[in-house]
């Protein structure tokens, strides 16, 4: 299979241009807990700023311009925070797993991450009552067991991985044979050979489309608070790309409500929904998206 045929386009209605996934990521104290190790009440309170502040402004914002998104949720936010959760679910967005306390997959062996992927299934299943369809990997990133466990629980699709910017694909394991150990390092030593692709379709996210890393200060680790000028042009920039070259592509945004959900964040969220609704952008969840992609 070549690359051209491994890379998807999504079908679209009449006159749209480019599918538009607005991916909201709710990790809330999860992911000072499980990815940056932040216990402080200051920490703390920012991932409750997310839900408490962020999801309902969120929720208001998507209502009144139609818009239905996919919540990436991690199993503690729906244990912590159900009700909001519910709101969520009720309100007719896509629910998608997201790990259980923002763990790195890369850090845990093979059996407690899949311990890690059942309860989060739990979780979301508590407070939407059915089982989601896709994952998103805290971290953005697979250990050499990740792909194998989203297989064998028959996910849908995963939204974690760069192997394209605007379409759609079937990743496949990168194998290396030849290993020189170079001190407390292996480094390849030779060509790396591709598998078949997995059936557990990709749909593809990028840091440059993400408001986590260019937003949140976080001492010692990350600067963030950009002048919130910059990621919008860069997201309009993108966007509009993709609008003018590549037609049934799919432009996968991925927000935080405790950054997205800031006043400033917010409003320029809606300046770029708009852009997009008035130039071809076609919204839909992930699911909707993995559902009309075609590889023809």
């Amino acid at each position: 299979m070549t690359y051209q045929q491994r890379a998807g386009r999504v079908r679209l209605d009449e006159g749209k241009k480019v599918a538009v996934a607005l991916g909201l990521d709710v990790d809330a104290m999860a992911i000072w807990d499980g990815s940056f190790h932040r216990w402080t009440p200051a920490y703390q309170s920012r991932g409750e700023f997310g839900v408490e502040v962020g999801v309902p402004r969120l929720l208001r914002l998507l209502e009144q311009h139609g818009v239905k998104a996919t919540w990436c949720i991690p199993g503690h936010t729906a244990d912590t925070f159900p009700e909001a959760c519910r709101d969520v679910a009720a309100a007719g967005h896509e629910i998608a797993h997201h790990g259980y306390m923002h763990e790195n997959p890369t850090e845990v062996d093979r059996d407690r991450e899949y311990e890690v992927l059942l309860k989060g299934v739990d979780a979301l299943e508590r407070i939407s009552g059915s089982r989601p369809r896709g994952y998103r990997s805290p971290y953005w990133d697979f250990s050499p067991n990740t792909l194998d466990l989203l297989e064998d629980m028959e996910f849908v699709w995963d939204s974690s991985l760069m192997g394209n910017d605007f379409h759609p694909y079937y990743p496949r394991r990168v194998i290396q044979d030849d290993w020189v150990q170079h001190g407390q390092y292996k480094v390849g030593n030779g060509p790396s050979r591709f598998s078949d692709p997995s059936p557990v379709m990709e749909i593809p996210v990028s840091w440059y489309l993400d408001d986590f890393p260019a937003q949140e200060y976080v001492t010692g680790i990350q600067e963030g608070m950009g002048p919130v000028e910059h990621i919008e042009s860069r997201w309009r920039s993108i966007y509009d790309y993709a609008a003018a070259q590549d037609d049934g592509g799919v432009y996968a945004l991925t927000t935080h409500p405790q950054t997205i959900g800031r006043a400033h964040m917010i409003q320029m969220l809606e300046r770029l929904i708009v852009h997009m609704r008035d130039n071809g952008g076609q919204f839909m969840t992930l699911s909707e998206v993995a559902a009309a992609t075609t590889f023809d």
